[in-house]
């Protein structure tokens, strides 16, 4: 006799209740253009409790589809709040395409009890959080992820021992590592820094006190930022003391006991769950999204790359509707079986200078990398030096810094921006080649081997690609900062990093390396003497001297040797 099967118990019949989503995230939907149409009418219940594993409420808006059926569960866990922009953006715009949507504040946040931490806390109280779904009569056992900024910080926690139900997951200009969020070997990301204190602080108490928090920082930065010392200066711009931000502007190793267990990396080495990643060439978190991207491929995860000519915020605004169609596609092939809107590659990227979107099977595509080498009166050369003898020496003095100008921030002056005035500076050095007879692609990482002497044995040093147009407009691409010691008159070889990008210089345009000492406010001042950036009250102007036998690599392709707009890498 056939022994008998068990069928899963029936779920609760649930009867969805009658709130629909607050007037303002409905108006702000109307007014969106370049946005799927709505599949399904939207319904709104608010104010969920979810208990942590230690007992601290989560609170919780459940956004629907108001339509008979199953449909998958979307998790969106945020320290900003669940109001704007988070409640138009992600509860009603993913419910009206047949997602059930989870808007969640993380502890202490949003009205959830507990303190808010940086990372101790993500992983714990989004396994509840997803224990919590499984007893709800409307959750159907499948669960995306999506999110930016921090709010892929705690995608990365969850994915670090990811349920069985989570499907797919979406970062967004996302962060899976605070170190490097604040800090490049050792030197401290200052205006960032102050920015995520801002948001942190305020972004969840609602709209009018975070812009009213922002505004003051933005009068107060110039006189916090030159603060002697740093440390401490910035409580009467946020309004009060922000104990982690303290803790995280002192620890600027990544070694140190602080930062033990902040990084997820390791998630994306081991992941299995299908993942798209979005960001743009002028994001602060760019570099973090080309690193989960190479763990995900090196681990066999499916994963797809979309980077935009965006920033860290313009992602999310300008870049709405492609980030937003980027991510639907993708949930709805993993979540519901339909890879109908996949593209036919795995990465699609934006190609500066030319204003065009290029597909590619990887990233980065296969390149030459072709050293570039500063020479006399300010030229740039492809013919490699001889020797390594001094070539050129600015002062840089920490009391009157080299400002910092465009770029990844956080802030609204982030993106390219024109160098000229930068480049007047005295404390500013600049190589420029010859202009191009023909098209020039960079595509991929770039970097600066520098061979570099001080005259104090301290210095932080920031190396820059430009584009010079035929006008003599030069236009930041990409950058990076390094630190070195330099002992007496002999030079230090160090290699800096300066980010990834794909960028065709078109004929008749330059290619420009430049060279300074720092990037103040967006990064905290060298002294100069050894002394602490966030400690020190003395400074120490530096004479800096590159050598001829510095380089800047760049990832070339000659014209006609990559994809056209819409090709296959």
């Amino acid at each position: 006799m056939p022994s008998p099967t068990h069928s899963p118990a029936p779920r609760p019949t649930w009867a969805p209740p009658a709130g629909k989503p607050p007037l303002a995230s409905r108006m702000m939907r109307a007014t969106w253009r370049r946005l799927p149409a709505g599949l399904h009418d939207v319904g709104w219940e608010p104010g969920l409790v979810v208990p942590a594993a230690d007992g601290s409420p989560l609170i919780t808006d459940h956004y629907f589809p108001r339509a008979e059926g199953d449909f998958p569960t979307l998790l969106v866990r945020s320290p900003y709040g669940r109001g704007f922009p988070w409640s138009p953006m992600y509860g009603l715009l993913f419910a009206e395409q047949g997602f059930h949507v989870v808007l969640q504040s993380c502890r202490g946040t949003g009205g959830s009890g507990g303190a808010f931490d940086l990372w101790r806390n993500e992983a714990a109280d989004g396994r509840a959080t997803v224990s919590w779904l499984r007893e709800q009569p409307w959750f159907n056992g499948t669960l995306g992820t999506v999110g930016p900024s921090y709010l892929g910080y705690t995608q990365w926690a969850l994915a670090a021992d990811p349920p069985p139900e989570l499907k797919a997951m979406v970062v967004q200009v996302g962060l899976h590592d605070p170190y490097a969020l604040f800090h490049t070997d050792g030197a401290l990301h200052l205006e960032t820094a102050l920015a995520v204190g801002v948001g942190m602080t305020y972004q969840h108490q609602g709209i009018a006190p975070f812009l009213k928090a922002t505004l003051r920082l933005q009068r107060r930065l110039r006189a916090v930022t030159t603060a002697r010392p740093l440390r401490g200066a910035h409580v009467s711009a946020l309004g009060g003391e922000v104990p982690w931000l303290d803790e995280v502007m002192t620890h600027p190793d990544a070694k140190d006991a602080y930062w033990h267990g902040a990084s997820l990396a390791e998630s994306a080495e081991r992941l299995s769950v299908p993942t798209s990643l979005i960001t743009g060439w002028h994001d602060a978190l760019a570099d973090q999204t080309f690193e989960q991207y190479d763990r995900l491929r090196q681990a066999g995860c499916e994963t797809a790359l979309l980077v935009g000519p965006w920033t860290h915020t313009s992602a999310l605004q300008q870049g709405w509707p492609e980030v937003f169609a980027e991510s639907l596609a993708w949930l709805r092939a993993h979540l519901y079986a339909d890879p109908s809107g996949l593209r036919p590659t795995g990465v699609r990227v934006h190609i500066g200078g030319e204003d065009a979107w290029r597909n590619f099977d990887d990233w980065p595509p296969p390149a030459s990398v072709s050293p570039w080498f500063p020479i006399a009166q300010g030229h740039l050369t492809d013919q490699a030096p001889t020797d390594s003898a001094p070539l050129m020496s600015f002062r840089y003095d920490p009391a009157d810094p080299t400002p910092s100008l465009g770029g990844p921030l956080l802030s609204r002056t982030a993106g390219p921006r024109d160098n000229s005035s930068l480049e007047a500076r005295e404390d500013v050095l600049t190589f420029t080649g010859p202009p191009l007879t023909e098209p020039l692609d960079i595509l991929g990482p770039v970097s600066a081997r520098l061979s570099i002497s001080t005259d104090t044995g301290h210095a932080d040093v920031f190396t820059r690609l430009c584009d010079v147009d035929a006008q003599g407009r030069s236009v930041n691409v990409c950058d990076g900062l390094g630190q070195l010691r330099t002992d007496g008159q002999e030079p230090s070889q160090i290699t800096v990093p300066m980010s990834s990008t794909a960028h065709r210089f078109a004929i008749g345009h330059r290619i420009r390396w430049q060279i300074s000492g720092g990037a103040h406010p967006r990064y905290a001042r060298n002294p100069g003497n050894g002394d602490s950036p966030v400690n020190a009250t003395t400074f120490t102007p530096v004479r800096i001297t590159l050598h001829t036998d510095s380089a800047l690599l760049l990832a070339t392709h000659a014209q006609g040797s990559g994809p056209g707009p819409t090709g296959n890498g």
